[in-house]
């Protein structure tokens, strides 16, 4: 039995557990890169908005929510009451 597994190279703990280690720590650092878009993004849409129309910065919420493999930006505006302008003949 001890020769097959020598054959195998069946690996200790340690090497194993580092391994893991390195996989979580990449993980976490991608995470991180996406992190920083995501307030880029909110930045840049706000931006984008206000350029169009005047908004309340007390009137926006945003809501950042992520779940496995997939982050959701959120953004909630209270866009000012505009009148239609009458058209007089």
């Amino acid at each position: 039995m001890s020769f097959l597994a020598s054959f195998f190279g069946r690996k200790t703990s340690a090497p194993v557990a580092r391994d893991r280690l390195q996989i979580l720590l990449a993980h976490e650092r991608a995470g991180e890169g996406q992190s920083e878009l995501i307030a880029t993004l909110q930045e840049e849409i706000l931006e984008v908005i206000k350029r169009h129309i005047s908004v309340d910065q007390d009137k926006v919420q945003i809501k950042m929510d992520r779940g496995t493999g997939v982050s959701m930006l959120e953004i909630d505006i209270e866009v000012p009451e505009t009148r239609p302008a009458v058209k007089t003949a």
